[in-house]
């Protein structure tokens, strides 16, 4: 049974598929689909397993805001089968769509994000009442309000308050969500020049290292993440605001939201790159055994 074949059985069926294979992009693009979801769903999980299979890890508070933001990903890794093998829309007009929630999990990122900046702001440069006052409970507490605010709060929104109200909240939440990018843009610069005259005098020891590793981590991984995402955030106000932007036939074929979706991909992998220790725990959980030719370094 050839491609075409295929997707004339799936549109009789009610199930139409994100491209006809009409032309040859179409096959590296359904083929881009498998492997990028695949792979951003392996590589968030074992970051996953990684921290919480390790007790070293779990008890600092850094990789619990990167077990959420993981978690995030490894929901937005599956979601991509489903947007980007089928022919599903998000936005307007709706179709075939399972209620925004990669919009939802984008968002749990920038808050967490956000949080994990001042987090780390506050690690460096007020030790001392860092150590007193936040405590891994509280870290938990704060990931925890990021997935129920950006998920839950807004899903409540959505389907039990009334359309006037709803529309409100919706200008409030856009708002809110253009405060929340500024100050993750804003608490980048300050991190830079924190790693670079504050965390540069220490003397050397492994605390300083592993404060500057940690600066390092969360200004590359919200750079890289607003990068690919800022694009789809720019085309959606665009388009409410005129009548310009682009349509797309579906969330499979958007070119935005393809790039914004490489985040569930490209923020376990930045993670596994900048921590020596997690990306030991990562080693660990089996990998070794999938690829024993590789030998950690």
């Amino acid at each position: 049974m050839n491609a075409q074949t295929l997707f004339a059985n799936a549109t009789v069926s009610r199930i139409q598929l994100s491209v006809d294979f009409s032309e040859p992009g179409h096959y590296i693009l359904y083929a881009y689909h498998i492997i990028f979801s695949t792979s951003a769903v392996l590589l968030s999980g074992s970051v996953v397993i990684g921290i919480l299979k390790t007790k070293h890890l779990r008890i600092q508070n850094r990789f619990m805001f990167m077990l959420s933001t993981s978690m995030s990903d490894v929901i937005k890794g599956l979601y991509a089968y489903f947007s980007g093998l089928f022919d599903g829309q998000e936005g307007f007009p709706f179709r075939n769509g399972i209620y925004n929630i990669l919009q939802y999990f984008l968002g749990v990122n920038l808050l967490v994000f956000m949080f994990a900046q001042f987090d780390r702001y506050c690690a460096v440069c007020y030790p001392f009442i860092y150590e007193r006052f936040v405590s891994r409970t509280v870290v938990i507490c704060v990931c925890s309000y990021c997935w129920f605010h950006a998920c839950v709060l807004n899903q409540l929104v959505k389907n039990l308050i009334p359309g006037l109200i709803a529309n409100q909240f919706f200008s409030y939440s856009v708002t809110l969500l253009q405060i929340v990018v500024l100050t993750n843009v804003g608490m980048t610069i300050k991190l830079f020049f924190v790693a670079k005259h504050q965390v540069a005098r220490d003397p050397p020891s492994a605390e300083r290292d592993s404060k500057a590793e940690s600066i390092k981590i969360i200004i590359v991984v919200v750079i890289i993440f607003l990068i690919f995402w800022y694009p789809a955030f720019i085309n959606i106000i665009v388009k409410q605001v005129s009548k310009y932007g682009i349509y797309p036939k579906n969330d499979g074929t958007n070119p935005f939201l393809i790039l914004a979706r490489f985040n569930a991909l490209s923020t376990s992998g930045l993670y596994i790159w900048g921590s020596p220790s997690l990306r030991t725990a990562v080693w660990r959980i089996g990998w070794y055994k999938v690829l024993p030719q590789c030998k950690r370094r």
